[in-house]
């Protein structure tokens, strides 16, 4: 293996560059991407709405027989502040068969993946079924308001045609039941991050105040803390739940099938303890208290409480449906603001599913897919705006004993080099298969 084709290499490469958000300062680590799919003979193109953080685009032509394939990825990374690291968490060393460093699972690990998959088919003069673009974008862990958004809303041309598209946060182990599954993402919660303001009166500190601002701050977020939204079973949920229980069968796959039963669902949720509370997100639209503002000063007592909640919104639902379930949650009058709000389709093709299934029970066989619901969000919101499904296919075949989830964004982020190769290969044969089953 040249060093052009060794994916671990490159992301280790990718790792020394700190694109900590914020600030971002994506350019060198861009750049470095942008000469590497340059001297293999592809067209890259920089578009940048600030020009310390662009996002790169680049191409390889296909034969037209297919809609383009989009491969897309952030190259920023969050904050390593007041974590304790092993390794230095921007040196990109190999130790023991893993790489370790801050962005090796989010998300740097994929995007050295995709980068040679599609190097190595450049290389030996694959040309693939449609166009496949390569978008690695900036300030995803900010909100992507520079990167994708950016690209989505500046230049939509450059995606034209794209159907299908493969991100973040899918194709990873997950176990379930006591069975090993590989979960490839399809859709995911909306964020809707909303403020909601509380008044009361107000005066001065030394005299007794009751039934105020800071009051109802309290009854609200104790109210929020002790109730539970509605269970909502919607078509993407079912989808995930029957393939999972089909697959395992038995006692525990009629268990996970009552699941879909809403007026059971809370109850086994509650029963099956972790595995519930990990499931939970599914079925509801949720919403949890980040931020207060109120008071300048302490023996001032305020007439106004600002409360920030962030909701994420199951698909088919919107602002407005979260509003009034939090209304019938709690007796606190609130006024609603929403700063955040980035929907999407309710509905999901699950045209290129197969494939990628296929490919992964191939590479580690008899591991069977199931389409899943992720609970937070990822840029897979913006290019849906396009008409572009997302499939979540970063491949990784991760010990049984690693806690992926548990590693992002925390302390001590690594992945194993061969996982980096396995998700390499099964990129690359997407690429060769991509358009032979429409």
């Amino acid at each position: 293996m040249t060093p052009d084709d060794d994916p671990t290499q490159l992301l280790a490469e990718l790792i020394r560059f700190d694109t900590t958000n914020p600030p971002g300062n994506e350019k060198a680590c861009v750049a470095h991407l942008a000469d590497r799919l340059t001297d293999a003979g592809l067209d890259t193109t920089l578009l940048a709405a600030d020009p310390d953080r662009p996002n790169l685009i680049a191409r390889l032509s296909g034969r037209g027989e297919a809609p383009p394939l989009l491969l897309y990825g952030h190259v920023d990374v969050v904050t390593t502040a007041h974590q304790e690291w092993t390794h230095p968490p921007f040196a990109g060393r190999v130790v023991d068969g893993w790489i370790w460093g801050r962005g090796a699972l989010d998300m740097k690990g994929a995007v050295a993946m995709m980068t040679t998959a599609v190097l190595r088919a450049a290389k030996r003069g694959l040309t693939p079924a449609g166009d496949v673009l390569l978008a690695f974008v900036a300030d995803e862990e900010a909100g992507g308001k520079a990167g994708a958004r950016f690209l989505v809303e500046e230049y939509p041309e450059t995606f034209g045609g794209a159907k299908y598209a493969i991100g973040e946060f899918g194709g990873v182990p997950i176990h379930v039941a006591g069975r090993r599954f590989y979960a490839i993402q399809v859709a995911e919660k909306q964020p809707c991050w909303l403020e909601v303001t509380l008044r009361g009166p107000g005066g001065h500190g030394a005299r007794p105040m009751r039934g105020g601002a800071m009051a109802a701050l309290g009854r609200i977020l104790s109210d929020l803390d002790r109730g539970r939204t509605p269970i909502h079973v919607t078509p993407v949920a079912r989808r995930m739940i029957a393939s999972i229980a089909d697959e395992v069968g038995g006692v525990k796959g009629v268990v996970l099938r009552r699941l879909l039963n809403r007026r059971l669902t809370d109850r086994l949720l509650r029963l099956l303890g972790t595995s519930g509370a990990q499931l939970e997100p599914l079925f509801r639209n949720t919403v949890n208290a980040t931020t207060v503002r109120g008071g300048e000063k302490g023996n001032v007592i305020p007439t106004e409480i600002a409360l920030g909640l962030d909701g994420r919104i199951l698909p088919g639902f919107g602002p407005e449906d979260l509003i009034g379930e939090i209304r019938d949650l709690t007796k606190v009058p609130f006024e609603p603001r929403i700063l955040l709000h980035d929907p999407s389709t309710a509905e999901t093709d699950l045209g290129l599913f197969d494939t990628l299934a296929g490919i992964l029970r191939e590479l580690d066989p008899g591991t069977p897919s199931f389409p899943l619901l992720l609970p937070g969000s990822t840029d897979a919101r913006f290019f849906d705006r396009l008409g572009i499904q997302t499939y979540g296919f970063t491949p990784m075949n991760l010990p049984h004993d690693f806690d992926f989830f548990s590693t992002i964004h925390a302390a001590d982020e690594r992945v194993p080099c061969e996982a980096i190769e396995f998700g390499t290969q099964a990129i690359g044969a997407l690429l060769e298969r991509y358009g032979a089953s429409g």
